[in-house]
């Protein structure tokens, strides 16, 4: 039940499982689950492992993706999406939330709470979505001693440095910036904002064994490419950071339009997830049985004629 999945399963480690999950014959695909609900639908699905997008964070929170985000918002998210599925989860942690010292925090609070990886970029406040303009870069030093200090600390960890560089400095830079990030202590490598398929082959060739994570966002700089495309390349996770949450956007924009227009939702409740779709996804009845005072929930009676036999 999901009140008692644990971030833990036979006391191996959250990172550890990832890494399991690397050393594996298939590339590790990651859904972006914005909240602890999606979080369950991914797993529904059959995911493995989820992503934790400091876009999709900002979003949900009504914000821009520009740095506003504290350390503690992003513990609030990874808690309730660790608790509500317990699958392997890798972290957006934007440039760490500070310098060496802090890096090291971050890795430690974020390992408190369940998560498996976390990704720093190597980018400068205010930083930006890599898929946008005129980034601020962090020197490749600078960004070097957050890795090391991020591998120093106590953890279990997967550490994943990103790399935006690309764009600016080109490909030759950016690899460059890379290696040195795998130097100084990183598990992974993500360059940011690859523009064709070739760039992608390009980079994979230049680095070797060292696991590589593509970002299929919509509406970016990356050509589409599937994942069995990606790990034919050499990648060995895909990460789609905000697809769940444009999608639901969009169909709350929908809705709210038509109440709007209409008073009611009469027209939208066959694309609605039932009541009993959902109490089935949050295990309510589980939920339930773990107090025998709690009396069992019977779904209300509705009228087939407005809302259908789904129910």
């Amino acid at each position: 039940m999901n009140y008692l999945v644990s971030t833990k399963q036979d006391d191996i480690s959250a990172g550890e499982r990832l890494r399991m999950l690397l050393r594996g014959p298939d590339i590790v695909r990651m859904p972006g689950a914005h909240n602890g609900l999606a979080a369950l639908q991914a797993k529904a699905a059959g995911f493995k492992a989820l992503y934790l997008s400091g876009a999709a964070m900002s979003a949900s929170m009504g914000l821009p993706d520009l740095g506003i985000l504290t350390l503690e918002d992003v513990l609030f998210f990874t808690r309730q999406i660790m608790r509500a599925s317990g699958l392997p989860l890798l972290v957006d942690g934007d440039t760490g939330f500070g310098e060496v010292l802090n890096v090291m925090n971050t890795v430690q609070r974020l390992e408190e709470v369940g998560a498996a990886a976390i990704q720093i970029e190597d980018q400068v406040l205010p930083k930006k979505c890599g898929h946008l303009n005129d980034k601020k870069l962090a020197t490749s030093e600078d960004m070097a001693a957050k890795v090391a200090a991020a591998a120093r600390a106590p953890r279990s960890l997967v550490i994943v440095a990103r790399t935006d560089a690309i764009a600016d400095e080109g490909m030759e830079r950016g690899i460059d910036r890379a290696r040195l990030y795998v130097k100084a202590g990183a598990d992974a490598i993500f360059p940011e904002a690859l523009t064709t398929e070739a760039m992608f082959a390009e980079f994979a060739a230049a680095m070797g064994e060292v696991p590589l994570l593509a970002n299929m966002t919509e509406f970016g700089r990356s050509p589409p490419m599937t994942a069995n495309a990606l790990q034919s390349l050499g990648y060995r996770m895909v990460i789609w950071p905000l697809s769940s949450l444009r999608v639901a956007n969009r169909a709350q924009q929908e809705v709210y339009a038509q109440l709007a227009r209409h008073g009611a939702v009469t027209d939208a409740i066959g694309r609605m997830q039932t009541r009993a779709e959902l109490y089935d996804l949050i295990d309510l009845a589980g939920y339930e049985s773990l107090d025998a005072t709690i009396i069992a929930s019977s779904l209300p009676q509705t009228k087939s004629s407005l809302y259908g036999d789904s129910e």
